[in-house]
């Protein structure tokens, strides 16, 4: 039997796009919205679980209105001869009048009751000039994010509709992401600063063995002087003798 046509509204429709830089951590917004009189269960999956964070990844929408889903992408080494195959499917069905428990009532759901949507990925990369502003505003949005819900969301619905074992599967592989990180642009900050160490000191030993040299030159010159000197006196004595 075919599944019922998905109630929800999704904007975007088709496609996710992510904009790079993909050195840091790439936030996008997908809108969910219910237009109906009734409220709507839904869920967020992806085929690259360890790739995204989602804010949130499940709830309830109430009639009438719309939530914002923030989809995160973890930093990799983008390859633009790489398609994505990163795919997310947004999962829906119409709220039982009496829900108490939103895992059993997904548990228990029946396949013709169950809506779907799906959305493929897309990666691209910013011209020159534009990286710098578009950097910028991913960390900002990026930060705000994983300091806080978002704002939009009900407070019923995060209290009641979270799947609280993958909230904290999600956060530990983003503070894990975070720290590894962290660790890499350390190492780059260490490199840094040995490479400045070397060429100070290559710098210094230039500077020593220039110091060396003048020395050299100078105590040359004084004993020419010196020799000169003496010659002339000698002559000077020898002629006084001759006369």
């Amino acid at each position: 039997m075919a599944r019922p046509e998905q109630v929800l509204l999704l904007e975007p429709q088709h496609e996710l796009k992510f904009r790079g830089p993909f050195s840091d951590v790439v936030t996008t917004n997908l809108k969910l919205s219910n237009p109906t009189d009734r409220n709507v269960c839904f869920k967020v999956k992806t085929t690259a679980p360890r790739r995204y964070c989602v804010r949130p990844n499940s709830g309830i929408i109430d009639a009438g209105t719309s939530i914002n889903v923030s989809v995160m992408l973890q930093p990799f080494d983008y390859d633009p001869n790489e398609k994505s195959k990163h795919k997310f499917m947004v999962q829906s069905m119409l709220a039982p009048p009496d829900m108490t428990d939103m895992e059993g009532v997904w548990k228990e759901a029946k396949p013709e009751e169950l809506m779907d949507s799906k959305l493929r990925c897309v990666f691209e990369m910013p011209v020159e000039n534009e990286k710098t502003h578009d950097m910028e505003s991913n960390k900002m949005m990026s930060s705000s994010l994983l300091k806080s819900e978002s704002s939009s969301l009900p407070v019923k619905s995060m209290s009641s509709t979270l799947d609280d074992g993958e909230v904290k599967k999600i956060m530990e592989e983003c503070k894990r992401l975070q720290m590894e990180a962290q660790r890499l642009r350390e190492e780059n900050k260490q490199i840094r600063e040995d490479d400045g160490l070397r060429m100070r000191k290559s710098n210094v030993m230039s500077s020593q063995h220039t110091s060396v040299s003048m020395k050299k030159d100078e105590g040359l010159s004084a004993r020419t002087v010196a020799l000169i000197v003496l010659f002339f006196v000698v002559g000077i004595i020898v002629g006084k003798l001759v006369l």
